[in-house]
Protein backbone atom coordinates (compact mmCIF):
# COMPACT_ATOMS: atom_id res chain seq x y z
CA UNK A 1 0.00 0.00 0.00
CA UNK A 2 0.95 3.57 -1.10
CA UNK A 3 1.85 5.80 2.02
CA UNK A 4 0.59 9.12 1.43
CA UNK A 5 3.67 11.92 1.90
CA UNK A 6 2.55 14.93 4.09
CA UNK A 7 4.97 17.70 3.46
CA UNK A 8 6.76 19.22 6.22
CA UNK A 9 6.52 22.05 8.07
CA UNK A 10 9.20 23.95 5.70
CA UNK A 11 6.99 23.23 3.23
CA UNK A 12 3.98 24.30 4.58
CA UNK A 13 5.57 27.32 5.54
CA UNK A 14 6.81 28.12 2.00
CA UNK A 15 3.69 27.49 0.55
CA UNK A 16 1.85 29.87 2.79
CA UNK A 17 4.70 32.61 1.76
CA UNK A 18 4.08 31.94 -1.83
CA UNK A 19 0.39 32.05 -1.79
CA UNK A 20 0.14 35.40 0.63
CA UNK A 21 3.09 37.21 -1.46
CA UNK A 22 0.84 36.26 -4.83
CA UNK A 23 -2.18 37.94 -3.36
CA UNK A 24 0.01 40.94 -2.02
CA UNK A 25 0.53 41.28 -5.63
CA UNK A 26 -2.85 40.71 -6.84
CA UNK A 27 -1.93 37.34 -8.44
CA UNK A 28 -4.43 35.05 -6.98
CA UNK A 29 -6.13 34.25 -10.22
CA UNK A 30 -2.56 31.87 -11.01
CA UNK A 31 -4.11 30.08 -7.74
CA UNK A 32 -7.16 29.65 -9.00
CA UNK A 33 -6.40 28.75 -12.33
CA UNK A 34 -3.18 26.19 -10.72
CA UNK A 35 -6.10 24.40 -8.95
CA UNK A 36 -4.32 25.21 -5.57
CA UNK A 37 -7.47 27.51 -4.62
CA UNK A 38 -9.42 24.32 -3.50
CA UNK A 39 -7.27 23.13 -0.76
CA UNK A 40 -6.07 26.75 0.19
CA UNK A 41 -7.22 28.21 3.62
CA UNK A 42 -9.44 30.95 2.88
CA UNK A 43 -7.19 33.47 4.86
CA UNK A 44 -4.38 33.24 2.43
CA UNK A 45 -6.89 34.05 -0.72
CA UNK A 46 -8.30 37.43 1.30
CA UNK A 47 -6.99 40.76 0.06
CA UNK A 48 -4.01 41.90 1.72
CA UNK A 49 -3.60 45.40 3.10
CA UNK A 50 -0.67 45.88 0.58
CA UNK A 51 -2.89 44.72 -2.51
CA UNK A 52 -4.68 47.76 -3.45
CA UNK A 53 -1.19 50.06 -3.34
CA UNK A 54 0.58 47.62 -5.11
CA UNK A 55 -2.35 47.16 -8.51
CA UNK A 56 -0.69 50.76 -9.06
CA UNK A 57 2.41 49.29 -10.38
CA UNK A 58 2.31 47.50 -13.92
CA UNK A 59 2.06 43.51 -14.51
CA UNK A 60 5.82 43.06 -15.09
CA UNK A 61 6.58 45.14 -12.33
CA UNK A 62 5.04 42.86 -9.63
CA UNK A 63 5.84 39.69 -11.38
CA UNK A 64 9.50 40.65 -10.55
CA UNK A 65 8.37 42.41 -7.07
CA UNK A 66 6.78 38.83 -6.39
CA UNK A 67 10.28 36.98 -7.23
CA UNK A 68 12.47 39.89 -4.96
CA UNK A 69 10.06 39.08 -2.12
CA UNK A 70 10.03 35.05 -2.31
CA UNK A 71 13.91 35.46 -1.77
CA UNK A 72 16.67 33.29 -3.70
CA UNK A 73 15.54 30.63 -5.50
CA UNK A 74 13.11 32.58 -7.32
CA UNK A 75 15.35 35.51 -8.10
CA UNK A 76 18.08 33.04 -9.47
CA UNK A 77 14.74 31.78 -11.65
CA UNK A 78 13.82 35.49 -13.14
CA UNK A 79 18.14 36.02 -13.52
CA UNK A 80 18.12 33.04 -15.96
CA UNK A 81 14.41 33.77 -17.57
CA UNK A 82 15.85 36.95 -18.07
CA UNK A 83 17.31 36.61 -21.43
CA UNK A 84 14.48 34.44 -22.61
CA UNK A 85 13.24 36.77 -25.48
CA UNK A 86 11.79 34.27 -27.30
CA UNK A 87 9.20 32.99 -24.33
CA UNK A 88 8.32 35.76 -22.60
CA UNK A 89 7.37 39.88 -23.24
CA UNK A 90 10.37 42.38 -23.65
CA UNK A 91 8.34 44.21 -20.78
CA UNK A 92 8.95 41.69 -18.52
CA UNK A 93 12.66 40.57 -19.84
CA UNK A 94 13.50 44.72 -18.76
CA UNK A 95 12.26 43.70 -15.45
CA UNK A 96 13.46 40.56 -15.58
CA UNK A 97 17.21 41.93 -15.87
CA UNK A 98 16.66 44.65 -13.08
CA UNK A 99 16.71 41.04 -10.42
CA UNK A 100 21.11 40.97 -11.40
CA UNK A 101 21.67 44.26 -9.15
CA UNK A 102 18.44 43.84 -6.72
CA UNK A 103 19.65 41.02 -4.78
CA UNK A 104 19.74 42.37 -0.67
CA UNK A 105 22.26 41.67 1.52
CA UNK A 106 22.05 39.40 4.34
CA UNK A 107 21.13 40.55 7.85
CA UNK A 108 22.98 40.29 10.76
CA UNK A 109 25.35 37.92 8.96
CA UNK A 110 28.47 37.30 11.01
CA UNK A 111 31.35 36.14 8.84
CA UNK A 112 33.78 35.81 11.07
CA UNK A 113 31.47 32.77 12.69
CA UNK A 114 30.61 31.38 9.48
CA UNK A 115 34.48 31.10 7.95
CA UNK A 116 35.35 29.31 11.30
CA UNK A 117 32.72 26.96 11.20
CA UNK A 118 33.02 26.06 7.87
CA UNK A 119 36.88 25.98 7.10
CA UNK A 120 38.12 25.51 11.40
CA UNK A 121 39.89 27.79 13.89
CA UNK A 122 42.95 27.05 12.69
CA UNK A 123 42.15 28.23 9.12
CA UNK A 124 40.92 31.90 10.51
CA UNK A 125 44.15 32.10 11.35
CA UNK A 126 45.40 32.18 8.08
CA UNK A 127 42.62 35.45 7.74
CA UNK A 128 44.73 38.87 8.44
CA UNK A 129 41.26 40.37 8.14
CA UNK A 130 38.14 39.96 6.79
CA UNK A 131 35.19 42.68 5.48
CA UNK A 132 31.83 42.30 7.44
CA UNK A 133 30.58 44.44 4.70
CA UNK A 134 29.82 42.20 1.41
CA UNK A 135 31.57 43.12 -1.27
CA UNK A 136 28.59 42.30 -3.52
CA UNK A 137 25.71 39.36 -2.79
CA UNK A 138 23.57 37.29 -5.53
CA UNK A 139 20.75 35.24 -5.34
CA UNK A 140 22.84 32.26 -3.57
CA UNK A 141 26.34 33.42 -1.94
CA UNK A 142 27.75 37.23 -0.53
CA UNK A 143 31.24 37.70 -1.39
CA UNK A 144 33.30 39.59 1.36
CA UNK A 145 36.48 40.94 0.68
CA UNK A 146 39.49 39.95 3.13
CA UNK A 147 43.46 39.93 3.30
CA UNK A 148 45.64 37.36 4.37
CA UNK A 149 48.29 37.11 6.54
CA UNK A 150 50.87 37.37 4.13
CA UNK A 151 49.53 40.33 2.33
CA UNK A 152 47.82 39.09 -0.33
CA UNK A 153 44.01 40.49 -1.12
CA UNK A 154 41.31 37.98 -1.49
CA UNK A 155 37.79 37.33 -1.72
CA UNK A 156 35.72 34.55 0.32
CA UNK A 157 32.07 33.65 -2.06
CA UNK A 158 29.79 32.66 1.41
CA UNK A 159 26.66 30.93 0.06
CA UNK A 160 23.89 31.87 2.41
CA UNK A 161 23.08 30.37 5.05
CA UNK A 162 20.02 27.19 4.74
CA UNK A 163 20.65 28.39 1.37
CA UNK A 164 20.10 24.60 0.44
CA UNK A 165 17.12 23.51 2.13
CA UNK A 166 15.41 26.91 0.94
CA UNK A 167 15.94 26.17 -2.58
CA UNK A 168 14.77 22.24 -2.04
CA UNK A 169 11.72 23.46 -0.16
CA UNK A 170 11.19 26.07 -3.19
CA UNK A 171 11.82 23.84 -5.73
CA UNK A 172 9.06 21.14 -4.22
CA UNK A 173 6.50 24.03 -4.34
CA UNK A 174 7.40 24.93 -7.92
CA UNK A 175 7.32 21.66 -9.08
CA UNK A 176 3.76 21.09 -7.51
CA UNK A 177 2.51 24.36 -9.02
CA UNK A 178 3.72 23.63 -12.15
CA UNK A 179 2.28 20.44 -12.40
CA UNK A 180 -1.19 22.08 -11.32
CA UNK A 181 -0.86 24.55 -13.83
CA UNK A 182 0.20 21.96 -17.21
CA UNK A 183 -3.22 20.45 -15.80
CA UNK A 184 -5.40 23.02 -15.12
CA UNK A 185 -4.32 25.24 -17.51
CA UNK A 186 -3.99 24.35 -21.39
CA UNK A 187 -2.15 28.29 -21.79
CA UNK A 188 0.19 27.32 -18.98
CA UNK A 189 1.04 23.78 -20.55
CA UNK A 190 1.94 24.88 -24.09
CA UNK A 191 5.25 26.52 -21.63
CA UNK A 192 5.92 23.24 -20.47
CA UNK A 193 6.36 24.28 -16.90
CA UNK A 194 7.47 21.41 -15.41
CA UNK A 195 10.10 20.78 -18.18
CA UNK A 196 11.23 24.58 -17.18
CA UNK A 197 11.50 23.54 -13.51
CA UNK A 198 13.42 20.51 -14.16
CA UNK A 199 15.90 22.15 -16.19
CA UNK A 200 16.43 25.14 -13.82
CA UNK A 201 16.80 22.23 -10.82
CA UNK A 202 19.62 21.10 -12.48
CA UNK A 203 21.44 24.59 -13.37
CA UNK A 204 20.61 25.23 -9.45
CA UNK A 205 22.25 22.49 -7.78
CA UNK A 206 25.29 22.89 -10.18
CA UNK A 207 25.76 26.09 -8.88
CA UNK A 208 25.12 24.81 -4.97
CA UNK A 209 28.22 22.98 -5.63
CA UNK A 210 31.11 24.81 -4.76
CA UNK A 211 33.63 22.56 -5.20
CA UNK A 212 32.42 21.28 -8.35
CA UNK A 213 32.87 25.33 -9.11
CA UNK A 214 37.11 25.20 -8.14
CA UNK A 215 37.16 22.10 -10.35
CA UNK A 216 35.50 24.41 -13.29
CA UNK A 217 37.37 27.19 -12.26
CA UNK A 218 41.10 25.05 -12.29
CA UNK A 219 39.92 23.32 -15.87
CA UNK A 220 39.44 26.92 -17.57
CA UNK A 221 42.79 27.63 -16.42
CA UNK A 222 44.15 24.85 -17.72
CA UNK A 223 42.40 25.79 -21.10
CA UNK A 224 43.79 29.03 -21.30
CA UNK A 225 47.70 28.45 -20.11
CA UNK A 226 49.58 30.21 -22.03
CA UNK A 227 46.97 32.83 -23.60
CA UNK A 228 48.52 36.47 -22.88
CA UNK A 229 44.86 38.12 -23.66
CA UNK A 230 42.81 36.45 -20.24
CA UNK A 231 43.48 36.78 -16.56
CA UNK A 232 42.06 33.47 -14.75
CA UNK A 233 41.48 34.34 -10.46
CA UNK A 234 43.92 32.27 -8.83
CA UNK A 235 42.07 30.15 -6.09
CA UNK A 236 43.18 28.53 -2.50
CA UNK A 237 41.91 25.97 -2.42
CA UNK A 238 43.25 24.80 1.32
CA UNK A 239 41.16 28.10 2.51
CA UNK A 240 37.90 26.68 0.48
CA UNK A 241 35.47 24.19 0.92
CA UNK A 242 31.99 22.81 -0.45
CA UNK A 243 30.09 26.17 0.91
CA UNK A 244 33.19 28.47 0.59
CA UNK A 245 35.09 29.72 -1.98
CA UNK A 246 38.61 31.88 -1.27
CA UNK A 247 40.40 33.13 -4.64
CA UNK A 248 42.39 36.47 -5.90
CA UNK A 249 40.86 39.60 -5.46
CA UNK A 250 40.62 41.25 -9.08
CA UNK A 251 40.54 44.49 -8.71
CA UNK A 252 39.42 45.06 -12.66
CA UNK A 253 36.72 47.61 -14.34
CA UNK A 254 33.57 45.87 -15.03
CA UNK A 255 32.99 45.70 -19.13
CA UNK A 256 29.85 47.62 -18.60
CA UNK A 257 31.24 50.78 -17.23
CA UNK A 258 32.73 52.10 -20.47
CA UNK A 259 33.50 55.37 -18.94
CA UNK A 260 35.86 53.90 -16.61
CA UNK A 261 37.49 52.33 -19.23
CA UNK A 262 37.78 55.03 -21.83
CA UNK A 263 39.26 57.30 -19.16
CA UNK A 264 42.09 54.20 -17.90
CA UNK A 265 42.83 54.42 -21.62
CA UNK A 266 41.30 51.06 -22.83
CA UNK A 267 39.51 51.08 -25.74
CA UNK A 268 36.19 49.50 -25.41
CA UNK A 269 35.80 48.16 -28.74
CA UNK A 270 39.22 46.32 -28.28
CA UNK A 271 37.69 44.76 -25.64
CA UNK A 272 34.52 44.25 -27.02
CA UNK A 273 37.22 41.56 -30.10
CA UNK A 274 39.08 40.02 -27.41
CA UNK A 275 36.42 39.64 -25.09
CA UNK A 276 33.85 38.00 -27.74
CA UNK A 277 36.90 35.84 -29.44
CA UNK A 278 38.03 34.81 -25.74
CA UNK A 279 34.38 33.56 -25.45
CA UNK A 280 33.96 31.66 -28.90
CA UNK A 281 37.23 29.98 -28.18
CA UNK A 282 35.78 28.40 -25.14
CA UNK A 283 32.64 27.12 -27.07
CA UNK A 284 34.53 25.95 -30.43
CA UNK A 285 37.99 25.32 -29.55
CA UNK A 286 37.20 23.64 -25.54
CA UNK A 287 33.58 22.66 -25.60
CA UNK A 288 33.91 24.41 -22.30
CA UNK A 289 32.25 27.39 -21.94
CA UNK A 290 31.36 30.40 -19.11
CA UNK A 291 26.82 30.40 -19.25
CA UNK A 292 26.43 33.38 -17.78
CA UNK A 293 29.14 35.91 -19.00
CA UNK A 294 26.84 38.84 -18.09
CA UNK A 295 29.01 42.35 -17.23
CA UNK A 296 29.09 41.84 -14.08
CA UNK A 297 31.15 38.48 -14.59
CA UNK A 298 33.43 40.13 -17.01
CA UNK A 299 36.35 42.46 -15.80
CA UNK A 300 39.35 44.27 -17.05
CA UNK A 301 42.43 44.71 -15.76
CA UNK A 302 43.82 48.72 -16.37
CA UNK A 303 47.18 47.25 -15.82
CA UNK A 304 47.46 44.78 -18.77
CA UNK A 305 44.33 45.45 -20.63
CA UNK A 306 43.76 41.27 -20.01
CA UNK A 307 40.18 40.08 -19.78
CA UNK A 308 38.95 38.48 -16.65
CA UNK A 309 35.87 36.20 -16.15
CA UNK A 310 34.86 35.54 -13.04
CA UNK A 311 32.01 32.98 -11.51
CA UNK A 312 32.62 29.78 -13.02
CA UNK A 313 29.43 28.25 -11.15
CA UNK A 314 27.60 27.57 -13.83
CA UNK A 315 29.33 26.29 -16.82
CA UNK A 316 28.02 24.61 -20.35
CA UNK A 317 30.14 21.61 -21.53
CA UNK A 318 29.96 20.06 -24.96
CA UNK A 319 31.06 16.97 -25.86
CA UNK A 320 33.36 15.91 -29.33
CA UNK A 321 30.21 14.26 -31.16
CA UNK A 322 28.02 16.87 -29.29
CA UNK A 323 30.83 19.55 -30.85
CA UNK A 324 30.80 17.49 -34.29
CA UNK A 325 26.93 18.20 -34.54
CA UNK A 326 26.70 21.65 -33.80
CA UNK A 327 29.52 22.15 -36.21
CA UNK A 328 26.91 20.30 -39.19
CA UNK A 329 24.25 21.97 -38.10
CA UNK A 330 26.26 25.44 -38.75
CA UNK A 331 27.64 24.20 -42.23
CA UNK A 332 24.65 23.59 -43.05
CA UNK A 333 22.45 27.18 -42.33
CA UNK A 334 25.37 28.22 -44.23
CA UNK A 335 24.41 25.83 -47.21
CA UNK A 336 20.70 26.71 -46.56
CA UNK A 337 19.73 22.63 -47.00
CA UNK A 338 16.74 22.89 -44.80
CA UNK A 339 16.06 19.20 -45.07
CA UNK A 340 19.68 18.72 -43.33
CA UNK A 341 19.30 20.88 -40.69
CA UNK A 342 16.15 18.70 -39.86
CA UNK A 343 17.56 15.90 -39.66
CA UNK A 344 20.77 16.92 -37.24
CA UNK A 345 17.69 18.21 -35.05
CA UNK A 346 16.47 15.32 -34.57
CA UNK A 347 19.48 13.97 -34.03
CA UNK A 348 20.98 16.22 -31.55
CA UNK A 349 16.85 16.52 -29.71
CA UNK A 350 16.00 15.46 -26.67
CA UNK A 351 12.69 14.68 -27.51
CA UNK A 352 10.58 15.78 -31.15
CA UNK A 353 6.82 15.83 -31.23
CA UNK A 354 6.92 17.94 -34.34
CA UNK A 355 2.86 18.87 -35.39
CA UNK A 356 3.70 19.90 -38.66
CA UNK A 357 7.02 19.07 -40.62
CA UNK A 358 5.93 21.53 -43.88
CA UNK A 359 5.64 24.30 -41.11
CA UNK A 360 8.78 23.51 -39.84
CA UNK A 361 10.70 23.47 -42.54
CA UNK A 362 9.24 26.83 -43.74
CA UNK A 363 9.82 27.88 -40.38
CA UNK A 364 13.47 27.51 -40.78
CA UNK A 365 13.67 28.23 -44.20
CA UNK A 366 12.25 32.17 -43.63
CA UNK A 367 15.39 32.24 -40.74
CA UNK A 368 17.62 31.27 -43.24
CA UNK A 369 16.96 33.66 -46.18
CA UNK A 370 16.12 36.29 -43.93
CA UNK A 371 19.86 36.17 -43.11
CA UNK A 372 21.52 35.45 -46.59
CA UNK A 373 19.44 38.42 -47.27
CA UNK A 374 20.87 41.07 -44.94
CA UNK A 375 24.53 42.34 -45.23
CA UNK A 376 26.69 41.32 -42.66
CA UNK A 377 27.33 44.11 -40.79
CA UNK A 378 23.30 44.38 -40.10
CA UNK A 379 22.91 40.52 -39.02
CA UNK A 380 22.66 39.96 -34.91
CA UNK A 381 23.57 37.00 -34.31
CA UNK A 382 21.45 36.94 -30.91
CA UNK A 383 18.28 37.90 -32.40
CA UNK A 384 18.96 34.54 -35.19
CA UNK A 385 19.75 32.67 -32.39
CA UNK A 386 16.21 33.48 -30.42
CA UNK A 387 14.16 33.73 -33.61
CA UNK A 388 15.67 29.57 -33.40
CA UNK A 389 14.30 29.16 -29.94
CA UNK A 390 11.32 30.13 -31.12
CA UNK A 391 10.88 28.18 -33.96
CA UNK A 392 12.39 25.26 -31.63
CA UNK A 393 9.58 25.82 -28.82
CA UNK A 394 6.72 26.54 -31.40
CA UNK A 395 7.91 23.13 -33.14
CA UNK A 396 7.90 20.95 -29.98
CA UNK A 397 11.96 20.06 -30.41
CA UNK A 398 13.39 19.82 -27.29
CA UNK A 399 16.46 20.01 -27.38
CA UNK A 400 19.49 19.16 -24.73
CA UNK A 401 20.42 21.57 -22.01
CA UNK A 402 23.66 22.67 -23.07
CA UNK A 403 22.50 24.21 -26.10
CA UNK A 404 19.88 26.24 -23.70
CA UNK A 405 23.18 27.40 -21.84
CA UNK A 406 25.11 27.74 -25.27
CA UNK A 407 22.55 29.88 -26.61
CA UNK A 408 21.83 31.75 -23.73
CA UNK A 409 25.55 33.02 -23.39
CA UNK A 410 26.06 33.81 -27.07
CA UNK A 411 23.12 36.18 -26.79
CA UNK A 412 24.19 37.49 -23.42
CA UNK A 413 27.93 37.99 -25.22
CA UNK A 414 26.88 39.43 -28.01
CA UNK A 415 24.87 42.17 -25.84
CA UNK A 416 28.06 42.74 -23.63
CA UNK A 417 29.83 43.71 -27.38
CA UNK A 418 27.16 45.81 -28.62
CA UNK A 419 27.21 47.81 -25.41
CA UNK A 420 31.18 48.18 -25.97
CA UNK A 421 31.26 48.96 -29.86
CA UNK A 422 27.53 50.11 -31.38
CA UNK A 423 28.89 48.84 -34.85
CA UNK A 424 30.04 45.88 -33.09
CA UNK A 425 29.45 42.53 -35.03
CA UNK A 426 29.71 38.93 -34.21
CA UNK A 427 30.22 37.42 -37.30
CA UNK A 428 33.06 38.85 -37.76
CA UNK A 429 34.85 36.94 -34.68
CA UNK A 430 32.97 33.84 -36.20
CA UNK A 431 34.75 34.12 -39.64
CA UNK A 432 38.17 32.93 -38.80
CA UNK A 433 36.73 30.20 -37.43
CA UNK A 434 34.27 29.31 -40.12
CA UNK A 435 37.28 29.35 -42.87
CA UNK A 436 38.92 27.31 -40.04
CA UNK A 437 36.15 24.54 -39.77
CA UNK A 438 35.65 24.59 -43.52
CA UNK A 439 39.57 23.90 -44.57
CA UNK A 440 39.84 21.10 -41.73
CA UNK A 441 36.51 19.42 -43.29
CA UNK A 442 37.85 19.07 -46.76
CA UNK A 443 41.38 18.36 -45.13
CA UNK A 444 42.38 14.71 -46.66
CA UNK A 445 43.29 14.11 -43.01
CA UNK A 446 39.84 14.53 -41.51
CA UNK A 447 38.42 13.03 -44.94
CA UNK A 448 40.34 9.48 -43.78
CA UNK A 449 39.75 9.58 -40.44
CA UNK A 450 36.30 9.99 -40.90
CA UNK A 451 35.97 6.98 -43.44
CA UNK A 452 38.16 4.87 -41.15
CA UNK A 453 35.93 5.58 -38.11
CA UNK A 454 32.84 4.27 -40.97
CA UNK A 455 35.04 1.59 -41.86
CA UNK A 456 35.46 0.27 -38.14
CA UNK A 457 32.05 0.80 -37.64
CA UNK A 458 31.21 -1.85 -40.65
CA UNK A 459 33.84 -4.19 -39.41
CA UNK A 460 32.30 -4.27 -35.70
CA UNK A 461 28.95 -5.02 -37.42
CA UNK A 462 30.48 -7.71 -39.65
CA UNK A 463 32.23 -8.82 -36.96
CA UNK A 464 29.03 -9.39 -34.23
CA UNK A 465 26.93 -10.59 -37.14
CA UNK A 466 27.57 -14.16 -37.28
CA UNK A 467 26.04 -14.26 -33.08
CA UNK A 468 23.51 -11.47 -33.41
CA UNK A 469 21.99 -14.07 -36.48
CA UNK A 470 22.89 -16.89 -33.56
CA UNK A 471 20.70 -15.14 -30.81
CA UNK A 472 17.67 -14.59 -33.44
CA UNK A 473 17.94 -18.45 -34.30
CA UNK A 474 18.33 -19.59 -30.69
CA UNK A 475 15.10 -17.36 -29.84
CA UNK A 476 12.87 -18.93 -32.71
CA UNK A 477 14.07 -22.46 -31.82
CA UNK A 478 12.92 -22.10 -27.91
CA UNK A 479 9.93 -20.02 -29.05
CA UNK A 480 10.76 -16.98 -27.07
CA UNK A 481 11.34 -14.70 -30.22
CA UNK A 482 9.00 -11.95 -29.47
CA UNK A 483 7.92 -9.39 -32.67
CA UNK A 484 5.99 -6.25 -31.13
CA UNK A 485 3.41 -4.35 -33.86
CA UNK A 486 1.55 -1.73 -33.06
CA UNK A 487 -1.24 -0.58 -36.08
CA UNK A 488 -1.36 3.11 -34.96
CA UNK A 489 -5.31 4.09 -35.81
CA UNK A 490 -6.50 0.30 -35.39
CA UNK A 491 -7.66 1.36 -31.64
CA UNK A 492 -10.21 4.12 -33.01
CA UNK A 493 -11.32 1.94 -36.19
CA UNK A 494 -12.21 -0.96 -33.31
CA UNK A 495 -13.96 1.38 -30.88
CA UNK A 496 -15.74 2.70 -34.26
CA UNK A 497 -16.56 -0.45 -35.50
CA UNK A 498 -18.18 -1.18 -32.26
CA UNK A 499 -20.02 1.56 -31.37
CA UNK A 500 -21.41 0.48 -35.39
CA UNK A 501 -22.19 -2.53 -34.43
CA UNK A 502 -24.17 -1.56 -30.94
CA UNK A 503 -25.88 0.71 -32.93
CA UNK A 504 -27.42 -1.72 -35.81
CA UNK A 505 -28.11 -4.34 -32.77
CA UNK A 506 -29.88 -1.54 -31.24
CA UNK A 507 -31.53 -0.52 -34.13
CA UNK A 508 -32.67 -4.22 -35.10
CA UNK A 509 -34.41 -4.73 -31.42
CA UNK A 510 -36.63 -1.93 -31.63
CA UNK A 511 -37.66 -2.63 -35.29
CA UNK A 512 -38.56 -5.98 -33.71
CA UNK A 513 -40.29 -4.70 -31.26
CA UNK A 514 -41.94 -2.16 -33.18
CA UNK A 515 -43.17 -5.06 -35.57
CA UNK A 516 -44.22 -7.26 -32.53
CA UNK A 517 -46.05 -4.01 -30.98
CA UNK A 518 -48.12 -3.85 -33.75
CA UNK A 519 -49.11 -7.54 -34.60
CA UNK A 520 -50.37 -7.56 -30.86
CA UNK A 521 -52.14 -4.31 -31.34
CA UNK A 522 -53.79 -5.64 -34.62
CA UNK A 523 -54.80 -9.02 -32.61
CA UNK A 524 -56.25 -7.19 -29.85
CA UNK A 525 -53.89 -9.49 -27.89
CA UNK A 526 -55.25 -9.28 -24.25
CA UNK A 527 -55.14 -7.60 -21.50
CA UNK A 528 -57.00 -4.75 -22.73
CA UNK A 529 -56.68 -1.31 -21.50
CA UNK A 530 -59.62 1.26 -23.07
CA UNK A 531 -59.08 -1.50 -25.89
CA UNK A 532 -55.75 -1.38 -26.08
CA UNK A 533 -53.61 -4.29 -26.07
CA UNK A 534 -50.86 -3.59 -22.59
CA UNK A 535 -48.01 -5.89 -24.03
CA UNK A 536 -48.65 -3.73 -27.10
CA UNK A 537 -48.36 -0.26 -25.59
CA UNK A 538 -45.05 -1.31 -23.35
CA UNK A 539 -43.31 -2.61 -26.58
CA UNK A 540 -44.21 1.02 -28.37
CA UNK A 541 -42.98 2.81 -25.36
CA UNK A 542 -39.49 0.48 -25.22
CA UNK A 543 -39.01 1.36 -28.94
CA UNK A 544 -39.43 5.12 -28.55
CA UNK A 545 -37.30 4.88 -25.31
CA UNK A 546 -34.64 3.39 -27.34
CA UNK A 547 -34.81 5.31 -30.35
CA UNK A 548 -34.44 8.14 -28.68
CA UNK A 549 -31.30 6.89 -27.09
CA UNK A 550 -29.74 6.21 -30.14
CA UNK A 551 -30.82 9.97 -31.19
CA UNK A 552 -29.37 11.04 -28.50
CA UNK A 553 -25.52 9.18 -28.39
CA UNK A 554 -25.34 10.10 -32.04
CA UNK A 555 -25.67 13.55 -31.37
CA UNK A 556 -23.38 13.43 -28.33
CA UNK A 557 -20.49 10.82 -30.37
CA UNK A 558 -20.99 8.87 -27.40
CA UNK A 559 -19.47 5.61 -26.92
CA UNK A 560 -21.57 2.51 -26.05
Amino acid sequence: MAILKLPSQKEITRYATLFNVLVKYGFDDVLVKSGFSKVIPKKYLENHPDTKQNLSFSKFERIRMVLEELGPTYIKLGQIFSTREDMLPLELIIELEKLQDHVPKLENFDVYKTVEEELGADKLKYFASIHTEPLAAASLAQVHRAQLINGEEVVLKIQRPNIKEIIESDLLVMKQLAHNLEKYSSQAEAFQPMRIIESFERSIKEELQFARELENTERFTKNFKGTEAIHIPAIYRELSSNKIICMEFIDGIKVSEIATLKASNIDPRAVAKIGVDLYLEQILDHGFFHADPHPGNIFVLPESGQICFLDFGMMGSIMPKEKEALVDLLLNFLRKDIKKIISLLEKIAIKTDIPDNTKLEQDLYLLVDGISNTAIQNIRLGDTLTQFKTILYENRIIMPHYLYMLIRGIVIIEGVGLKLDPEFNITNNLEPYTAKIARKRFSLKYLLKKNLNRIKDINELVDTLPEDINTIIKKIKDGKLEVIHEHKGLKEFQLSTIKAVNRLVFAVIIAALSIGSSLLVMAKMPPLINGVPLLGAIGFVLSALLGFYIVISIFRNDQF
